[in-house]
């Protein structure tokens, strides 16, 4: 028995680390209950507490004992584990940066005929190094690549970059395509259809970038992906070459910049884009508005007009009400644009998008707080309208659609109750329970006291700096 051991506690709330090398370059081509196998290997090696025998192993992923097997054989092909013994079965885990660095035996046979082809590629114009077929074939079995399909990624490759391309181009290439989950003789054949299929596309904006000579394949994956990933149309792609040449040189690597630019913020066709465009500077000038009412400095704009300027102008806002968001936000201590992004939120979820549109909402939250000012006057309450003040209110008045002279009356009698905000909340559910709507009812309902009535107009007035604090403080309780 063990001196010192983990309990089964401290295990069970510790960690297994798993390599990003796994995770990156393993996981993705091997069968799920292999990726199974290997983890809970790894988690066992660091549990000596537990019963780490083969059979327990198997039972506890609910696996056959040659399944086990099997899969610790299917990492040992990869090089990540080594098979000491088959009977009893005992299994070493080799860290990862060891099989990077080691030099993996392949059988000769295995790849006699894919030699042959993959040399027949290149037509006598250089050969193939012993280092460079070994480098081939660790790429087909680390990320399962069929030989053929290799084989016509290496011969595309030859065709566009000529001769002279070496393994490292080739296994680029490959190894992104792999990623694609392209590890198939079929599925590198339609690839290379859909680059075909697009060639005239692609030859037309060579022609108005002035590209004299072959498509590479990377450019031939640009295109496929603007047109078939993003959904670009090709005449706003040619439409954006024609605007961006005028202005400097472009190639497939910013051509690809600005189309993803443009695809992020939904712009799609050319009459978005030109709008956008032309619309640019004085986008520019809004967000040095709104920085300089938030306090706020950023040298680079476009960030600020792609993150948030644009943002708020699609959503609605009109530019007038973002400066006095911003001059708000400012003077409530909100000092970034992830702050006013949230506030711009809350007023979008209001309605709020236009100056006449928040004068109109101002007018009827100002309206109701001096509303209930005025109930916590007669009830004889001295204190600023609160949160819990203005959501009875809009209980009372919008959901139970309490009448004012019922609620004037409902005030009347709760004057000089002990907490007479819950003793009116109490009266005025009393009466929406009843059904309650009319004075007259009301005052049969309870004993009648003498009715304290105040009105006020809130008409032709203007709004004092405390007054746009409670509006605000009114928005700011939104959820969003």
């Amino acid at each position: 028995m063990a001196f010192c051991k983990y309990s089964s506690e401290f295990i069970a709330s510790s960690k297994t680390e798993i390599d990003n090398i796994f995770i990156n370059d393993y996981l993705p081509f091997a069968e799920p209950q292999f990726v199974v196998v290997y983890v809970y290997g790894l988690y066992l090696c660091k549990s000596s507490s537990f019963d780490n025998s083969l059979e327990n192993f198997a039972k506890t992923l609910n696996m056959s004992q040659e399944d086990v097997i099997g899969a610790f054989e299917f990492w040992q092909e990869q090089g990540l584990v080594q098979l000491l013994s088959t009977d009893p079965v005992q299994v070493v885990f080799i860290p990862l940066k060891n099989v990077l660095n080691s030099n993996k035996l392949f059988k000769p046979d295995k790849y006699a005929t894919f030699n042959a082809q993959a040399q027949d590629i290149f037509q006598g114009k250089r050969s193939i190094t012993k280092h460079e077929y070994e480098e081939y074939y660790d790429f087909l079995e680390r990320y399962h690549v069929e030989q053929e399909a290799l084989l016509m990624i290496m011969q595309y490759c030859v065709n566009t970059k000529k001769q002279a391309v070496g393994y490292h181009y080739i296994l680029t290439v490959a190894k992104n395509w792999a990623y694609e989950g392209i590890t198939t003789t079929k599925a590198v054949e339609e690839r290379l259809r859909q680059f075909e299929e697009k060639d005239p596309s692609i030859l037309e904006i060579f022609e108005v970038l002035g590209i004299h000579r072959s498509p590479y394949i990377e450019e031939r994956a640009l295109l496929n992906k603007w047109l078939s990933d993003y959904g670009f149309n090709l005449d706003v792609i040619i439409h954006i070459c024609k605007s961006y040449k005028k202005k400097s040189r472009l190639n497939f690597e910013k051509l690809d910049c600005i189309l993803t630019k443009y695809f992020e913020m939904k712009l799609m066709s050319t009459k978005e884009i030109d709008d956008f465009e032309n619309e640019k500077q004085s986008l520019y000038d809004l967000a040095k508005e709104v920085n300089k009412a938030i306090g706020v400095y950023y040298e680079n704009l476009e960030t600020v007009v792609e993150n948030y300027i644009l943002k708020w102008i699609n959503m609605g806002f009109e530019k007038n009400l973002l400066v006095e968001i911003a001059s708000y936000c400012f003077k409530n201590s909100i000092r970034t644009l992830e702050g006013m992004d949230k506030t711009c939120a809350k007023f979008y979820k209001l309605g709020l998008l236009s100056l006449s549109a928040f004068s109109q909402y101002m007018n009827q939250v100002l309206a109701d707080d001096d509303k209930i000012k005025e109930i916590l006057f007669s009830l004889g309450i001295e204190r600023n309208v609160s949160t819990f003040d203005r959501t009875n209110y809009k209980i009372w008045t919008e959901e139970w659609k309490t009448k004012s002279d019922v609620l004037d009356y409902a005030i009347s009698i709760s004057k000089g109750k002990n907490n007479p905000i819950k003793y009116l909340s109490k009266i005025l559910a009393d009466y929406h329970e009843k059904g309650i709507n009319t004075l007259d009812e009301a005052k049969a309902n309870k004993p009648i006291e003498e009715k304290v009535s105040k009105k006020n107009n809130f008409g032709g007035r203007s709004y004092s700096k405390e007054e746009i604090n409670a509006l605000f403080q009114s928005i700011d309780e939104i959820d969003v």
